[in-house]
């Protein structure tokens, strides 16, 4: 049995075709003027249109995909240690003859029938004539001379070039497989395939299940290989640490060096990845709470991490108060911000977010809202980037502040984050964070979705300006406010005649009660 190509450009599945064979000697348009003669008798097989092309009935149809002729041996399933050398296989390409010096303006109008593969040149040196080259065909677009196109022909005949497809024997190696390719080969049949990773530098960071922990080396070497500067692949063996942000890994292949360096953004940041928090997914969040901020404002970053909020925020001339309890974070925190140069505009603290938040946040919002707050235009943001426990932190804020209330415009802006596997995660977060501060904060505020995490995980972020009634201890109107209220309850009184009616008797009460 042989395994035809359907010419097909959506449905690309691949023909069985029973006893039918073809010689390596016969040319390919001999073949499969042979071949479609045989399948027009075949049972089960029609001809469609006067191109000649074919289909099967649906009992006959598989599911094979197009990628199979390209798929490493069937051999290498089961493999748990990277032999290279097992995926070397030979597959049979169509091309087509031309002179060399006329393949550059050929290519350009030879780009549909060409062949799309990463990794295999698609022209080559003709082994039988040095004055030629060989320009590889889609084997699943192109079968002999009436698979061009009208204008392909056109352009060939101009170029004098014969139309006649002939077929080359390609041998392809590990080199030519991709990193998807070779771990379907590999991993059972049926089972999910890690092809994707987060990159920290030189570090390739996998997550990887249960049924791929026993090609778990395989695995990280492959993508060591198949990426170009990664030289370490690790596995993440445990949660994230809620106190430190941090997780324990295993070094799956390559070296063990976790100090790495990452471009985010623009700016430089330099870290031991198996001691400190860092997400490469959330480059745009980043960029976009960086965004919100103009220069002179004034951040709190709470969970500071290693710097991806603040150290922009601080190139951006705006006053910055970065916090992380780690001591490693706390550590780098430092050193990303000589690095960036904002070292003069970030004040740095290794403290518990709640600590942070009533101790060095509490002093400079009575500095930032008191009585001169009114001459201030600039605005004030806290950054809570902890979504597993940051939502609990917001009690903090609770009768935080002594004084009288600053002007609602005035009062600091929230960004919290936090994970929701609710069926309506913006709500679900909305509630929780007002369940936290005593109010609701479903008509005041508004949420962002950051990311996926996981199948029915999400990560948000809301934001809201935090209430007066929850942020200062006393709210007793100013003097201004009471007596308006006196003047206008006497004018009330005086109308009444002196009788105070049922209505009257309680603003009479409210008024003994201010005097």
């Amino acid at each position: 049995m042989r395994i035809l190509w359907r010419p097909f450009a959506f449905s690309r599945r691949l023909l069985k075709v029973e006893n039918c064979r073809i010689t390596e000697s016969e040319s390919i348009p001999l073949a499969w003027t042979s071949l479609i003669q045989k399948l027009s008798r075949a049972t089960g097989i029609f001809l469609l249109d006067q191109r000649k092309r074919f289909s099967t009935m649906p009992e006959t149809e598989t599911n094979q995909r197009d990628s199979e002729l390209f798929a490493p041996p069937s051999d290498v399933r089961g493999m748990t240690k990277l032999d290279r050398t097992a995926f070397k296989k030979t597959v049979t390409i169509p091309v087509l003859k031309v002179r060399k010096e006329i393949v550059s303006k050929l290519m350009r109008s030879l780009k549909r029938a060409a062949l799309q593969r990463p990794g295999i040149k698609r022209v080559i040196e003709d082994p039988e004539d040095e004055e030629s080259r060989l320009i590889m065909l889609d084997p699943y677009k192109m079968f002999t001379n009436d698979s061009f196109e009208k204008a392909e022909l056109d352009i060939l005949r101009q170029l004098n070039v014969n139309p006649q497809i002939s077929k080359y024997n390609l041998e392809l190696t590990y080199e030519n497989f991709k990193s998807e390719e070779i771990l379907r080969a590999v991993l059972p049949e049926g089972q999910d395939v890690t092809s994707g990773f987060s990159r920290v530098g030189h570090i390739a960071h996998l997550n990887l299940r249960d049924h791929q922990l026993p090609f778990k080396h395989l695995i990280g070497q492959v993508m060591i290989d198949k990426n170009p500067g990664i030289t370490s692949a690790v596995n993440k063996i445990n949660n994230i640490d809620n106190t430190y942000r941090n997780f324990q890994m295993e070094v799956l292949s390559g070296e063990e060096n976790m100090m790495t360096k990452v471009r985010e953004n623009n700016y430089t940041y330099e870290f031991d990845f198996s001691k400190v928090y860092w997400n490469p997914r959330l480059s745009t969040e980043h960029s976009r709470i960086t965004e919100l901020l103009k220069p002179g404002d004034v951040l709190f970053d709470v969970f500071a991490g290693v710097g991806p909020f603040a150290i922009p925020v601080a190139k951006k001339n705006c006053t910055v108060f970065a916090n992380d309890l780690n001591p490693e974070s706390h550590k780098w925190l430092l050193h990303n911000c000589k690095l960036n140069k904002v070292d003069q505009k970030v004040k740095v603290f290794n403290l518990d977010g709640k600590d942070f938040l009533q101790g060095p946040v509490r002093e400079e919002l009575m500095q930032q809202l008191g009585p001169l707050s009114k001459e201030r235009k600039h605005s004030v943001h806290i950054v809570m980037n902890l979504p597993a426990k940051a939502i609990e932190f917001l009690s903090a804020f609770k009768l935080l502040l002594d004084g009288q209330p600053c002007g609602s415009e005035l009062l600091p802006i929230v960004h919290c984050y936090s994970f929701s596997k609710d069926a309506n995660p913006a709500k679900d977060v909305q509630q929780r964070a007002g369940a936290v501060l005593g109010i609701s904060l479903e008509a005041c505020s508004s949420v962002h979705l950051v990311r996926n995490v996981a199948p029915n995980k999400e990560m948000l972020c809301i934001t809201f300006q935090i209430p007066a009634a929850v942020l200062y201890k006393n709210q007793t109107p100013n003097p201004g406010f009471l007596d308006l209220l006196q003047r206008i309850m006497k004018i009330h009184l005086l109308n009444a005649g002196g009788q105070i009616k049922p209505f009257q008797k309680k603003k009479h009460k409210l008024l003994q009660s201010l005097n």
